[in-house]
């Protein structure tokens, strides 16, 4: 993600009434920053909450497994179930996060911004850290899996963890380079409804209990907070 001088210097910005797209993206100060490191805290705590619910199973445990059993018994097709979930996959979410950052590094380059390669790296770092966090959970945890799923390591979910860094991450590359505010605020929401899609899908098919998404939920979104942290605090390209 990029910054620019402010709209009065920028030749690149357009005004407050703008439709379309830039060669430059808005500069990186005009997103808040207060909140952040609180929200990054909380996003911990319920992470913490939740791993320890499911290492001892405590009540949030038992309603979790009795939720499960009501959304495998959806009328949610497994046919349309295994598609949604299968958009977590690695071959899936991780190509489109690759073709964004393409996209957004070329877009920077050709706007002659100096560290046009700094956020779509940054982007890519973000998403090779998933596995480094999930793995040693899973190892750590060792939740059995739902009934017909074999062995042990389900908590917290590598699909949606995959999904939610991959497609969010692509989202945050691509806000500053949309200046219209309608295209960005559903662009954003079609990503959260995508990743709960995914979610939905892999307990509808029996894949994972709710709290294994839940807990990839607070652990991608530390992750995608993070991430704009460092875009919108000197991670952008600036003039």
């Amino acid at each position: 993600m990029t910054s620019v001088p402010d709209r009065r210097s920028s030749p690149h910005a357009p005004d407050s009434g703008s439709q379309g797209e830039g060669e430059g993206p808005p500069a990186a100060g005009s997103r808040g920053r207060g909140p952040a490191p609180l929200v990054l805290l909380l996003l911990l705590l319920l992470f913490g909450l939740l791993t320890w619910q499911v290492c001892v199973d405590g009540p949030l445990r038992r309603a979790d497994e009795r939720l499960a059993r009501t959304v495998e018994g959806s009328r949610l097709p497994e046919g349309a179930a295994e598609f949604l979930a299968d958009l977590g996959n690695i071959q899936v979410a991780v190509p489109v996060l690759a073709a964004v950052a393409a996209y957004v590094a070329w877009r920077a380059l050709r706007a002659g911004l100096p560290r046009w390669w700094l956020p779509p790296l940054a982007a890519l770092i973000t998403m090779a850290v998933v596995p480094l966090l999930v793995v040693p959970l899973k190892e750590a945890v060792g939740r059995t899996g739902p009934p017909g799923m074999a062995g042990d390591g389900y908590y917290p979910s590598g699909h949606t963890a995959t999904a939610a860094v991959a497609y969010g991450a692509a989202v945050l590359l691509l806000l500053p380079w949309l200046h219209n505010r309608y295209l960005r605020r559903e662009l954003v929401i079609a990503c959260l409804v995508l990743v709960a899609a995914v979610s939905l899908g892999l307990v509808r098919r029996g894949y994972h209990w709710p709290l294994d998404v839940a807990g990839s939920w607070c652990l991608s979104a530390v992750l995608l907070l993070g991430l704009s942290m460092f875009l919108s605090r000197g991670g952008t390209a600036a003039r």
